[in-house]
């Protein structure tokens, strides 16, 4: 499920200013509400736990929600465009059939998908051997000129559908960078107590500009198509300008360090052999690449809603409109219990709204079906983030993030291609409401194959899977 993935990080027992540079290890809530209260007597001890610290009370933490907005309603818009144009022209320039051009948008997410299948592993490793914060600035530089080449092309009229893949394929290239390392730098500008707030926060900011970026996007590109990708060029220059505010986020001191490519390799070993982090995240992946929809959007707003570069805009942001809601609401009441349960049923009404979504013909009600989709996929994002970020220890939290980050925009891209390539047979309609109850059957089958997410009570970290085993039988895994 959508939304990129997002931070924490833990304290001693030590007040943390902001921007003042300190180490924090990792605890769970049970233990930061411990230590908070700890020092004080039986007698004078509170009745409950002291509230955490809003995360916008830390001042890198308010240069990095700025940039992460900043930087999500450029590209969301950016993307958007992308892909109303790729199927404008092979409709209209090279006379495709709807079902041909719906495959084009599924090979775009194909072409995406290839560069974040080959250097994940380069950019979880990056994450956790370099400055962070220039990873990102670099990640976002690259969409930068993107913007710029696209704004040319499209004034210049000089748009083909190699042009458009080539491009689709080296923002890939960015994203696959920016993913971790952003992950990577949220856990150590707010401390461990004030984390569920923090990734609502950021939910709220990624959410608010996806609402914002594609209504936007589908405005400007229909009243001067190039004049969208010099406003995105735009954003991304402020976002690398706010994101250059932060202080420096190193990666944690490691002097034995293994070679970069037995590093990387790591990631995936730890992901793999923790049982609970690998069902978390492939939960999302399964059930997304199966009930996708976004891909088809520009088919829907063309062929069958009929409304045009402009209600392509609105249909891209309504999930966001859901989406931002719940990250609001969980801003301010973040749930503490039965989290995987509700992680769960979340996946589940993902699923039952999009098939419900491929069968609307009126805007209304679509437009309806995809908040509800966007705020279902919010709810999950916001568990799986952080059960993912609680889980890892911070050492390989640019790794992880790297893996868990390639399941997402796995799930994305190849989501986008099953859905392209099964509209060309099934056509838009039958391709969008096979996935979503295909979904649903994803999110049974984990529950009953992983009891342990049923068994997720709080965001704590979770009992090792390998900790139960007999040693010989743990050193298999």
């Amino acid at each position: 499920m959508r939304s990129p993935a997002w931070a924490r990080i833990s304290g001693g027992n030590k007040i943390c200013t902001p921007r003042y540079p300190a180490h924090w290890k990792l605890r769970s809530f049970a233990l930061q509400r411990w230590a908070m209260t700890s020092s004080a007597t039986d007698a004078d001890a509170p009745a409950s736990a002291p509230k955490a610290p809003s995360p916008l009370a830390f001042v890198d933490y308010r240069y990095f929600w700025l940039a992460r907005f900043t930087s999500v309603m450029a590209t969301i818009a950016m993307v958007v465009v992308i892909g109303y144009q790729l199927y404008d022209t092979a409709r209209s320039d090279y006379g495709m059939s709807i079902g041909e051009a719906s495959f084009q948008l599924g090979l775009l997410g194909l072409f995406q998908f290839v560069p974040l299948a080959l250097l994940t592993p380069v950019a979880g490793w990056a994450a956790d051997r370099f400055e962070r914060r220039k990873v990102a600035i670099f990640s976002l530089c690259i969409d930068f000129l993107i913007a710029l080449l696209l704004a040319w092309l499209t004034w210049k009229n000089g748009l083909t559908l190699p042009i458009l893949f080539a491009l689709g394929a080296l923002h890939g290239v960015a994203r696959v960078f920016s993913g971790p390392a952003l992950s990577a730098i949220a856990p150590n500008i707010v401390p461990a107590a004030a984390l569920p707030r923090a990734i609502a926060m950021s939910s709220i900011a990624w959410q608010s500009a996806s609402i914002v970026g594609p209504a936007a996007g589908g405005l400007i590109f229909a009243a001067h198509p190039a004049s969208v990708y010099i406003f995105t060029a735009s954003l991304l220059a402020l976002a690398a300008l706010l994101l250059s505010r932060v202080r420096p986020v190193h990666p944690p001191a490691n002097p034995a360090r293994a070679r970069p490519l037995v590093e990387m390799a790591e990631g995936l070993k730890f992901t793999w052999r923790e049982r609970f982090l690998f069902a978390t995240i492939t939960l999302d992946l399964f059930a997304v690449i199966l009930s996708g929809a976004t891909a088809m959007l520009p088919v829907f707003a063309r062929d069958i809603l009929q409304t045009g570069s402009e209600g392509l805009g609105f249909l891209r942001a309504a999930p966001g409109v859901g989406a931002a809601l719940v990250a609001l609401m969980l801003a301010f009441r973040p749930i503490e219990n039965n989290v995987g349960v509700k992680m769960l049923w979340a996946v589940a009404l993902f699923g039952a709204a999009t098939t419900a979504f491929a069968y609307s013909t009126n805007v209304l009600l679509s437009l309806g079906l995809l908040a509800f989709i966007g705020a279902a996929d919010m709810f999950s994002v916001f568990v799986r983030g952080s059960l993912i970020q609680l889980n890892t220890p911070d050492h390989m939290r640019g790794r992880v993030s790297a893996v868990s980050g390639l399941a997402i925009s796995a799930s994305n891209e190849l989501g986008e291609m099953r859905a392209g390539s099964m509209a060309s047979v099934l056509g838009p309609v039958g391709a969008v409401a096979i996935g979503g109850v295909a979904a649903i059957g994803v999110t049974a089958l984990w529950a009953w194959r992983f009891p342990e997410l049923r068994r997720a009570k709080t965001f704590a970290p979770q009992p090792s899977f390998t900790s139960s085993l007999p040693a010989e039988e743990a050193h298999k895994i």
